[in-house]
């Protein structure tokens, strides 16, 4: 049993009591703190059409919350000398033109390569929502190109298709699809057994949940799933349980000084320093540093966070278009009101301003308690790599075997 219970726990399920339900999509949610889960539950349901609820064992679609993986797939062969992350990708991807300025594995990562996203590509090209879209699709149309949106490292623009390239270096390195390489040197160590790069569309996966879009009347809902053979920018399936094992091998790769080079953010040629590094964005707020991902696709949200500072990570995935999980967890927020709270009373008050912010997006003040909600014409309303793995005590996650390797 995890560490919330009662009172806390209460409020925590009256945030997502509107999809508590047995006709509506919903969410699974992971509170991890001080080394064990201290909170999952699933609200909502997996699929409308069978009956099944969802748990915190639901397996979603993640979307760009795979970048932080691909990137660490990446990360690992640099470790080996297996690549260099100022490496030239054409040295990977032969196939790409000579733009005329040297593109790095790291541009890819850092989302600074110039290079066009591939989902706007694909849309311009008359690629519909429903359409299957494979690896091959997107090197076919990004090749095409005859220039770059910027000269690299002018710019940052998000671009999905650096990151489906750093799929195809990883499967060229090493003779292993991206799925496989990631299985057996992330997911298998760590234990994250429900955890896997989907590069099948067609494939069954036993506990996956249905993805939904409210109807465009109003009135219930539509499946709303994508069709990708693509892997690298998105299309890892997991769990919130999984989850809590990545967190925890995250922590202490964020803390290992031997890994800033690869953490390291990127920076402009104009000296700009951006918050995007590793797949993940870095960010600082009140003193205290948040690390994570959101990601979107079809039917599904989904976002990860991790405070290391404080031990603290959220997972909130859904299976319904309209819900919004980066609320939940805006890290920079709700460490907001940790100034005015002291000892013991940190993690309490932290959980509780996280557990009002979910989906919602109440101020962190207003969360804490410390001021109230209406104010002037206010409605009163808030508008909406190896160290030794950590031991904890919570029943409902194993205790992690290996580190990536």
């Amino acid at each position: 049993m995890g560490a919330i219970k009662g009172e806390l726990a209460g409020l925590i399920d009256a945030v997502f009591a509107e999809w508590d339900s047995v006709v509506s999509p919903g969410c699974a949610l992971g509170i991890y703190l001080d080394g064990e889960i201290a909170y999952s539950r699933g609200y909502g349901m997996s699929n409308l059409e069978h009956g099944v609820a969802i748990t915190p064992d639901s397996i979603f679609h993640v979307a760009s919350i795979s970048k932080q993986f691909a990137a660490h797939c990446i990360v690992l062969l640099a470790k080996e000398g297996k690549l260099a992350l100022d490496d030239d990708v054409r040295e990977y991807i032969t196939e790409l033109p000579d733009y005329g300025a040297t593109i790095t594995i790291q541009h890819l990562i850092h989302h600074t390569s110039g290079l066009r996203d591939q989902w706007e590509l694909l849309r311009l090209a008359g690629w519909r929502e429903d359409d299957l879209i494979t690896d091959d699709d997107v090197l076919e149309i990004a090749i095409r190109q005859r220039e770059l949106n910027f000269m690299p490292s002018d710019q940052y623009f998000y671009s999905n298709t650096g990151y489906t390239f750093l799929g195809l270096i990883v499967e060229r390195v090493t003779g292993r699809s991206l799925r496989q390489f990631a299985h057996d040197r992330i997911f298998e160590p760590l234990g994250m057994t429900r955890t896997h790069f989907h590069n099948d569309h067609s494939e069954i996966v036993t506990g996956r949940t249905q993805a939904y879009q409210p109807r465009p009347d109003g009135i219930g809902y539509r499946i709303s799933i994508p069709v990708f053979d693509t892997t690298g920018a998105t299309s890892l399936h997991t769990t919130v349980e999984d989850l809590f094992r990545w967190h925890q091998y995250l922590q202490r790769f964020l803390a290992d000084p031997a890994n800033e080079p690869y953490l390291r953010c990127a920076v402009l040629n104009d000296g700009e320093q951006l918050d995007y590094g590793c797949g993940l964005r870095h960010s600082e707020r009140h003193g205290v540093q948040t690390v994570g991902h959101a990601g979107a696709d079809a039917g599904y949200r989904a976002h990860f966070i991790t405070v290391p500072e404080h031990r603290l990570g959220i997972a909130v995935l859904c299976n319904l278009s309209s819900m919004a999980p980066a609320l939940a967890t805006r890290g920079g927020d709700l460490v907001s009101v940790f100034g005015t709270m002291g000892g013991d009373a940190q993690p309490q008050i932290l959980l509780q301003v996280a557990a009002r912010l979910f989906l919602h997006g109440q101020s962190p003040a207003e969360a804490s308690g410390l001021q109230p909600r209406g104010r002037s014409s206010d409605s009163g309303a808030a508008p909406p790599l190896p160290p030794q793995p950590e031991s904890h005590t919570s029943s409902a996650a194993p205790a992690e075997r290996h580190a990536p390797r």
